[in-house]
């Protein structure tokens, strides 16, 4: 059986890839909803009514597991998909606990990252709420970076400008942990170095994702059924276009240089 990954468009591809890397021997579907991003803009209802849509289309491809590979489908929707389906889901949460947990310096501060909803989010805001005791964590959205990911923009001469002007405000000299809270985001993380300070940490959700994926394959004895095979839909619908499928080896290889 193979294992479903969800997003509301491409941004997903950064914990797939990660997932193929960690379990090459598994078969993989991706659902990108590339008829409805960006889910940050809508309300939540919007967004549940979306990835309820979009989990009923793939739990009919016959997988053992789901990962919702977005976090505002996550913040909106995760523990109703549980109460819905029985087979296990597994959702993004942004890495503020990691963040947390490794900054040992208390003069240094924590900046998180992610779409607005997201950072709205009941959620997130609980999460904060429970580990960020000394009130070092800023939030701060960054919803363009979702629509370059989403136009596979990746021009540094375009994008470099808009991440500047977006952390002008801060003093990032300050800060011991950048988490990237949104999957898309993590398509920037070699830009996001060239504006940093060499002691700022970079964290996403995605490689804890992954390894929480494995650990219910493991006990459910489900680990390397498949060959690697991947099959894409854009909003229930495969990609078998050659155009298109390039687009996601692109994103591959991108990722592959990026992640060295």
């Amino acid at each position: 059986m193979q294992i479903g990954f969800f997003d509301s468009g491409i941004g997903g591809i950064t914990v797939l890839h990660d997932a193929v890397r960690m379990m090459p021997n598994e078969d993989y579907i991706y659902y990108a909803d590339t008829l409805n991003v960006p889910y940050g803009p809508r309300s939540k209802e919007e967004v549940k009514k979306l990835v309820f849509s979009a989990m009923d289309f793939i739990v009919q491809q016959e997988v053992k597991a789901i990962v919702i590979a977005c976090n505002t489908a996550t913040s909106a929707a995760i523990e109703d998909l549980r109460i819905k389906y029985s087979i296990p889901i597994i959702g993004m949460e942004p890495a503020v606990k990691p963040a947390v947990e490794k900054n040992k310096n208390i003069n240094k501060r924590i900046l998180v990252t992610a779409t607005a909803f997201t950072l709205k989010e009941e959620k997130l805001q609980n999460l904060i709420t429970k580990l960020d005791n000394e009130h070092i964590v800023d939030l701060l959205p960054l919803p363009g970076l979702v629509q370059f990911s989403e136009r596979f923009e990746f021009n540094e001469q375009i994008v470099l400008p808009y991440l500047k002007e977006q952390l002008f405000k801060y003093d990032l000299s300050n800060y011991e942990a950048i988490v990237l809270g949104c999957t898309h985001f993590s398509f920037y993380k070699d830009m996001f170095r060239k504006l940093l300070p060499s002691q700022v940490n970079i964290l996403d959700g995605n490689i804890g994702t992954v390894k929480n994926l494995r650990r219910i394959l493991k006990e459910m004895n489900s680990l390397n059924e498949g060959s690697g095979n991947i099959v894409f839909y854009n909003s229930g619908f495969k990609v078998e276009d050659k155009v298109e499928l390039d687009k996601y080896k692109k994103l591959f290889q991108r990722l592959d240089i990026i992640n060295e």
